[in-house]
């Protein structure tokens, strides 16, 4: 049977998850929709061919009145909390977009709950799934280049609409909240080190339209040794990188240049230089399903085999703290550790 889903939240980046992410060929039936707008519930009638029957403004209507399996939450952050424990406490499995909580005693609050109730809890951490990234990654856990050093990474981005257009700019901390998330969960994928202590500085340039600092500049300390240096911009007025950004990775033997998820297939690409040779280019794998499909295969996986998805609740604490982290290092001015909650 197609794992039956009840989706939260199909506004804006919701909408695209009910058209684009679930109208696919995995095995998942979208079997109702919550939001509190008609407006968007009308357009998942339209786009969806969902009967306006299963089209719900609260959650807990929507578990009464639906047999479902899991529920998707694609609403604000600031509702992520609430109604992934509302479906957890109705024993079903969860997927959540990111960042996964606006506080990490919450999350870790939610992991427990899901393992108290015997149900998968999974943060859609989208950018691993790319053939990049699987490349890289392979490479890596090899081990031909040896010890992992040095990471430089540059996410470079110019976001300047007149202001009363865009919402975003009033959004909380939206470079290292919304953006950089996905960056340090890519770090802590790629390395297989826990980040340790971070430094950071974040700014708002003077032609920006953001509340809330657009640029970053951290540096970030891991377990194994490595050190990070990460900058990233909304703000950018040099040419934009892709969106999982510019890493060079530097071990013992050599480096990894590396980037994807970009606006156009030769985006994706990764050179290796060893020490003394030419670059040459790293072959990428066929991904089956890439982005938000990944996350969603992932997910209905990790239920199948009733096993841990790579990028469960759980194991998200730990990009949830490098990213808190950040947060307090550039607001107080001083290095923070980074610490999980049961630390």
């Amino acid at each position: 049977m197609p794992l039956r889903i009840i989706q939260v939240g199909v506004g804006g980046w919701g909408h695209s998850w009910t058209k684009l992410v679930l109208n696919n060929d995995l095995d998942v039936e979208l079997v109702a929709c919550v939001d509190m707008s008609e407006k968007a519930l009308q357009r998942v009638q339209e786009d969806y061919t969902l009967p306006a029957q299963a089209c719900f403004t609260d959650l807990k209507e929507a578990l009464k009145g639906v047999d479902c399996d899991a529920v998707l939450v694609t609403a604000g952050l600031n509702a992520h909390v609430p109604l992934a424990r509302i479906a957890l406490e109705h024993n079903k499995h969860v997927l959540v977009e990111k960042p996964f909580a606006p506080t990490l005693e919450e999350a870790d609050s939610l992991v427990k709950l899901a393992r108290e109730r015997s149900v998968h809890l999974m943060v859609s951490q989208n950018y691993r799934f790319q053939p990049t990234v699987a490349a890289v990654d392979a490479l890596l856990q090899e081990g031909t280049l040896g010890e992992i050093s040095t990471i430089n990474i540059d996410f470079r981005r110019y976001v300047n609409v007149p202001r009363d257009a865009y919402l975003y700019y009033r959004a909380w901390q939206p470079l290292l909240v919304d953006m950089a998330v996905h960056h340090f969960d890519l770090m802590r994928k790629l390395l297989k080190q826990k980040p340790q202590r971070i430094t950071c500085h974040a700014w708002n340039t003077s032609w920006d339209q953001f509340d809330d600092p657009s640029s970053a500049a951290a540096t970030i300390e891991f377990s194994g040794g490595a050190v990070v240096n990460y900058r990233g911009s909304w703000a950018s007025t040099s040419p934009q990188t892709p969106w999982n950004g510019e890493w060079r990775i530097e071990c013992h033997n050599g480096s990894i240049e590396w980037t994807g998820r970009g606006d156009k297939p030769a985006d994706d690409r990764a050179t290796v230089y060893t020490i003394g040779e030419e670059g040459a280019s790293l072959a990428l794998p066929e991904v089956p399903y890439l982005d938000r499909l990944g996350s969603l295969a992932t997910f209905i996986q990790s239920i199948e085999s009733d096993t841990e998805a790579e990028c469960s609740g759980r194991d998200n604490l730990g990009t949830l703290a490098l990213m808190f982290a950040a947060v307090k290092a550039a607001q107080t001015g001083t290095p923070q550790s980074i610490l999980l909650p049961q630390e």
